[in-house]
């Protein structure tokens, strides 16, 4: 029987579907910045949301902490004891002296901020069914499967967001993974594995890590990119694929991983984006989701540069002022005329732009 979880509570309809909190930052004594991570990015792009006057402190879900009880619903308890270990924490991480500290120590300023971003993860698919769209300004674990960390990601809270719709939301009952970041996502395609009720796009550059041949066999529709892919092809390449996962299956909820690690010059990533390219990636695949009425969550993954804050808080914008995103109920926003004729410009871009 799923358990009352607080994660589901209603969140004030006066607020954004933008969940936050300021505990998702990884602040502790500069260890944070020996992983090529700004692990204090969330935090800033709620800034440049507030500096523009989108967002206020009071307007924004706050996340909460997801608990053991909470991450069982995916995760084995063998997994979640292993954590335990800092050694353990510290290769998931893949920041080496957090082997040496204390493991309460490890547990509140390590895993404390994943859990709530994994928590607003889950919070987020909620919001995202009851308003047409949420974004968590967090998460994106996409490496995590129920019994696996790596890659930076300790907790599987795209397969957690996905589970706790299909147990506790009537209505849902089909997903469809984007999964835009630079790299494959193992973790979601190992849990998912033999789940027809889940569809799983992902666009990686196929040279780098995790490179995990078995989680590949889960993926619907996989775009592989060689190095230093450029704007043209890769736009052309989304705007592709992402029509064609969802002319192929219709779900209920889209979970979209919107990676900043496709941005030129990141250092784990390989792919040569540039800024104005992420804002449009991330609006093509709005469009798709709006104009055919399908509830999208999205996560903000990886992205290892100081930019990528900026890149994150100026798509967010441009979708407001496109109006692909509102404060208001939006899944009926297919009706709006603005976002119709935008719908229609934008797929005369893209053609002008793959004759380019």
């Amino acid at each position: 029987r799923p358990h009352r979880t607080e994660l589901y509570e209603d969140a004030p309809s006066a607020c954004w579907p933008i969940v936050y909190s300021p505990d998702y930052n990884i602040t502790f004594m500069g260890l944070e910045k020996l992983h090529p991570f700004d692990a204090g990015k969330w935090g800033k792009v709620i800034n440049f949301l507030k500096e523009e006057k989108l967002i206020a402190d009071d307007l924004i879900v706050q996340a909460q902490e997801a608990t053991d009880e909470d991450l069982l619903v995916v995760h084995t308890r063998r997994y979640l004891n292993k954590l335990k270990w800092s050694f353990v924490v510290a290769t998931i991480t893949e920041i080496p002296p957090v082997a040496f500290l204390p493991n309460f120590i490890v547990q509140r300023k390590v895993l404390k901020p994943l859990r709530t971003q994994t928590g607003g993860t889950i919070m987020a698919g909620k919001l995202a069914v009851d308003r047409g769209w949420a974004i968590n300004v967090g998460g994106g674990f996409h490496h995590c499967s129920s019994d696996k960390g790596g890659g930076f990601c300790a907790y599987a809270d795209i397969t957690l967001a996905i589970k706790f719709l299909f147990e506790r939301v009537q209505g849902v009952s089909k997903a469809t993974i984007i999964d835009l970041d630079a790299h494959q996502g193992n973790g979601h395609e190992r849990d998912f594995m033999d789940d027809h009720r889940v569809y799983i796009m992902d666009a990686y550059n196929r040279y780098i890590y995790p490179g995990d041949g078995f989680a590949k066999r889960a993926i619907k529709r996989k775009v592989e990119l060689e190095w230093g892919t450029e704007d043209a092809e890769y736009l052309q390449k989304v705007h592709t694929h992402v029509e064609g996962a969802l002319n192929e299956l219709k779900p209920d909820i889209i979970v979209y991983n919107a990676g900043t690690d496709i941005l030129d010059g990141d250092p784990l990533g390989g792919l040569a984006i540039s800024p104005q390219g992420i804002v449009k990636r991330d609006e093509v695949v709005f469009k798709a989701a709006r104009s055919r009425r399908i509830p999208i969550l999205m996560v903000t993954s990886g992205g290892y540069q100081k930019r990528t804050a900026r890149i994150i808080a100026d798509s967010i914008l441009n979708l407001h002022n496109l109006g692909l995103i509102d404060k208001e109920l939006a899944t009926s926003g297919a009706e709006n005329p603005k976002v119709e004729q935008m719908i229609r410009d934008s797929a005369k871009d893209l053609t002008n732009l793959s004759l380019q």
